[in-house]
């Protein structure tokens, strides 16, 4: 059996990033980490709804050197505590490292579809960044984008543009009882 899945950047789509020059940053610190007040039941209702929930995140400041590999799992683990969280993986390599997780390239949802049995075909993906699109498409995933207004290029066109992680999963559970 495979199942439905949602993907779900962290940093601007489950909590607040930190914006600097209109751009946004992932939080260092477990006091600055602040989920946003409708993501728990967002999730809740997708949980409900029998999909699978993936948190899939870069977390390049992990090697950079300016946040402890301990300090984001302390972050998950709030993730956890506050969501029904299946899974979140981690691409802790920095920008220019080449690596195969880091998004836009598919890896870390590769590796949960094989973990958790996901059917990409019938999942979604939800991010506020090209790269976090560009990752749900490659692996076959419909694609919800949350404009955040950074000051950076929109390059890859989703399926849905949202405003926030609830109409996110209101289109996705919406669309789940069109006939």
């Amino acid at each position: 059996m495979r199942y439905r899945a949602v993907f779900f950047d962290r940093d601007g789509v489950l909590n607040r990033p930190l914006i600097r020059d209109g751009k946004g940053y992932a939080p260092r610190t477990l006091d600055a980490f602040e989920i946003y007040p409708e993501a728990p039941a967002a999730l809740q209702t997708l949980k409900e709804a029998g999909f699978k929930i993936v948190v899939v995140t870069n977390q390049p400041d992990i090697g950079h050197g300016l946040v402890s590999a301990e300090e984001v799992a302390l972050m998950h683990q709030r993730l956890h505590a506050a969501m029904p969280v299946d899974l979140i993986l981690t691409c802790p390599h920095r920008q220019t490292d080449g690596c195969l997780c880091r998004k836009p390239k598919p890896g870390m949802l590769e590796t949960a579809i094989q973990k958790l049995a996901i059917d990409p075909g019938a999942s979604f993906l939800v991010g506020d960044r090209s790269s976090d699109i560009a990752a749900g498409l490659a692996v076959g995933c419909r694609t919800i984008f949350i404009d955040r207004q950074y000051r950076e290029p929109v390059e890859t066109k989703s399926d849905f543009l949202a405003q926030s992680v609830l109409e996110a999963a209101q289109w996705i559970i919406n669309g789940l009882f069109e006939t």
